[in-house]
């Protein structure tokens, strides 16, 4: 019998597909559900074989990915061209997209429409979707569709203009008591979990506990049902600052630039590339070749 360890790859082989039906059971057995961020078929496949719950293709993409200063302008052919890629290299996790600015704002109908894409065309098993109250038609009809809504209250990136910045939510008993509704509202809704990114801790605990569906805190505290970070922030990808509520796990920046520039100096000293990345011809042909041209 071998003894050997098995592999990533082998444990993966081992394990089934995420649901939604599993994101319930977790939360009944008080097991914690982990996500992170994905944009891309090298990104997926890292996380899937980790063993990660969920993966969400974020509209997060617009500042870590594509360079813009927030998340307004990304698109929906933007968000369907990472999802596509990102459904290609998970097969385990959950995956849930993101839909962007002003594709479910418009109307619920244009929302049910869009949503359908993300099943459809990205290969997603479920979407995203910002707002509370407001949102509750669009939740309802997309449900109603058979596609799987996870909610987002707290602070929601796609208002920023109206939330005056990237500031903490529910930090009144006003403002708690109306994202405890919101929530509470989601889930009659149809949402079959929500994210509370950037509300007080004792207040994401809460609502965790007066939710049968479970909660994915951001910048919430350990009291809810799971947690999410940008992997990027999480991997250090970027020479810059991380949020207050993340944490880096790795320096990929420093990692990828120190590489670089060896591989710069290589380059420049004719020490890369070496015999060992050359091929060659045998001395037969290369004397024929000589031959032939006299």
């Amino acid at each position: 019998m071998s003894t050997t360890t098995p592999t990533a790859v082998d444990t993966v082989s081992n394990r089934k597909k995420i649901t939604t039906r599993v994101f319930q059971l977790k939360k009944e057995k008080a097991e914690r559900i982990t996500m992170l961020t994905a944009y891309d078929y090298p990104t997926a496949v890292a996380l899937d074989r980790a063993g990660i719950d969920a993966i969400l293709v974020g509209d997060s993409l617009g500042m870590v990915v594509l360079g813009y200063e927030n998340t307004l302008p990304v698109t929906m052919e933007e968000m369907l061209h990472h999802s596509k890629a990102v459904a290609r290299g998970a097969h385990f996790a959950l995956k849930i997209g993101d839909m962007p600015f002003m594709s479910y704002q418009v109307s619920a109908q244009e929302a049910v429409r869009n949503a359908g894409r993300f099943l459809q065309e990205g290969g997603m098993d479920a979407v995203k979707l910002e707002g509370g109250r407001e949102r509750l038609e669009c939740v309802r009809l997309i449900v109603a569709a058979g596609i799987p809504v996870m909610g987002h209250i707290g602070l929601t990136p796609q208002s920023i203009h109206q939330l005056g910045g990237f500031r903490a939510q529910g930090k009144t008993a006003a403002a708690a008591q109306r994202l405890l509704e919101d929530a509470q509202a989601l889930q009659e809704a149809g949402c079959f979990g929500l994210v509370l990114e950037s509300v007080p801790a004792r207040l994401a605990t809460l609502i965790s506990a007066r939710l049968d569906i479970p909660t994915i805190g951001i910048g919430a505290g350990s009291g809810c049902d799971g947690q999410v970070l940008v992997t990027h922030d999480l991997l250090g990808w970027f020479d810059r600052g991380s949020p207050r509520f993340s944490k880096q796990y790795a320096n990929l920046y420093q990692t990828m630039t120190q590489a670089v520039q060896t591989y710069i100096q290589e380059v420049q000293a004719a020490q890369f590339p070496a015999l060992e990345h050359s091929t060659e011809i045998n001395d037969e042909e290369w004397n024929e070749l000589l031959h032939r041209l006299g």
